[in-house]
């Protein structure tokens, strides 16, 4: 009989403390935690409108529980969490008003943390370039279970600063995870989603995406000269559904298990030694690529379906150079299905590949180099939308040390590749 009240006891202690760390007790969410350093707090269902970003610092500190947290502000961020040990945030709702939900700020923007956890977070209506979620210069991370909703909007991709390219031009823009000089983080069973800004005719011409709102005096070294005569380029799907940047300083990242439904990119990596692996990337215009310097990526098991310009690909880019080269990677045992049939099927046509290996963007880009590409599927239904499963581009910087084994890869349109594949 002295059981049961023991563990009625705990449980009104248990229940005493947390009612003692709600954020409830305070006048404002910030307010709690200023009072309650280093601790978590919880926040009890409802709606908590905010004008200002809530910060979080110090150890262990964090926010847990059903309350959703709508930013009213377009000028801030939901939380920065900044210079923080061991931090978590955890099954909340944060979101914006309808009339203030374009902004060019985070959702969750992490800054110098080590050890942070951001778990079964729902990010809805965070429609900015930034992404709704994005951790810089951090270190051990974990982004998990979480669903981003609708991230994307209207903007202009200005690139008249720089020499590669050298104009502005009208576009959709918005990443949902973005993980950036941050070695050690693991991205898994998330899901990126974007239900607005789906890729149609009619969605183009009203916004005259893709046009161009400014040009150099000088075409850009990248650029190719027909777009530039155009004053077009059919890239005006911008941002990704998961990113992963700065090769060499990014390194040891898992992506694993995450759902990316209507992406621009579904997967874009910029890192070292990666696992990509047990993802689905579904109606993107490029299902993942790596490049700028991507080195040891391991790309398995993933399902990529209704993708259009390519499934999978890797290249060097203008982040590359001769110590940091792309290659020394291995894709194996993944399904790419229905290539070709996704929205954006009719900017893109049909020639094009599911597996793209390119060249660099610029001369001095080194060639991509040992890649093991076994026991993956290209499967089409009916006639293929592409030229050929494989393009492998040629010319003086041609990818070398290219190894093919044990794959099941419907012939396009013009064959099965462009080259030889060899074992």
């Amino acid at each position: 009989m002295k059981a049961p009240l023991l563990l009625l006891t705990v449980f009104l202690t248990l229940s005493a403390s947390a009612a003692e760390l709600s954020v409830s007790a305070y006048p404002s969410i910030q307010a709690a935690l200023d009072a309650n350093p280093n601790r978590m707090l919880f926040v009890p269902a409802g709606d908590y409108p905010i004008t200002d970003k809530i910060r979080i610092r110090g150890e262990r500190s964090g926010l847990f529980g059903p309350g959703r947290i709508i930013q009213q502000n377009t000028e801030q961020p939901i939380i920065e969490i900044e210079n923080a040990t061991a931090a978590e945030i955890r099954d909340l709702t944060l979101t914006r008003p309808e009339g203030k939900m374009e902004s060019r700020n985070e959702g969750i923007l992490a800054i110098k943390c080590r050890d942070l956890v951001i778990d079964n977070v729902r990010v809805i209506d965070n429609r900015s370039p930034a992404g709704a979620i994005t951790v810089r210069e951090s270190q051990d991370c974990r982004i998990s279970r979480c669903l981003v909703r609708n991230y994307m909007r209207l903007s202009i991709d200005d690139r008249t600063q720089s020499k590669d390219w050298g104009y502005a031009f009208n576009c959709t823009d918005g990443t949902g995870i973005s993980v950036s000089y941050s070695p050690g983080c693991l991205i898994e069973g998330n899901r990126v989603i974007e239900d607005n800004f789906v890729p149609t005719p009619a969605i183009k011409a009203k916004h005259k995406l893709g046009d161009f709102v400014k040009k150099n005096d000088v075409k850009g070294g990248v650029m190719s000269q027909r777009a530039w005569d155009a004053n077009y380029t059919d890239a005006w799907q911008q941002g990704s559904g998961i990113v992963v940047n700065a090769p060499t300083v990014t390194d040891l990242t898992r992506v694993i298990g995450n759902h990316v439904e209507n992406a621009a990119q579904g997967i874009d990596l910029h890192c070292d030694h990666v696992i990509v692996s047990g993802n689905i990337v579904t109606n993107a215009f490029i299902g993942m690529k790596a490049m700028h310097g991507s080195r040891n990526v391991l790309i398995t098991g993933n399902q990529f379906t209704r993708n259009s310009l390519w499934a999978i690909g890797l290249m060097p880019g203008a982040g590359a150079n001769a110590e940091n080269f792309d290659g020394g990677s291995i894709i194996s045992n993944n399904i790419i299905s229905d290539f070709g049939h996704g929205d954006a099927h009719w900017i893109w046509g049909a020639e094009r590949s599911p597996f793209k290996f390119d060249t660099g963007q610029q001369a001095d880009d080194p060639p991509l180099t040992d890649v093991i590409v076994t026991g993956n599927i290209v499967h089409s239904i009916g006639k293929p939308r592409y030229q050929y499963a494989v393009i492998i581009a040629g010319g003086p910087n041609t990818p070398r040390g290219m190894h093919f084994s044990n794959n099941l890869l419907h012939p396009g349109t013009q064959g099965v590749a462009n080259t030889e594949l060899r074992p």
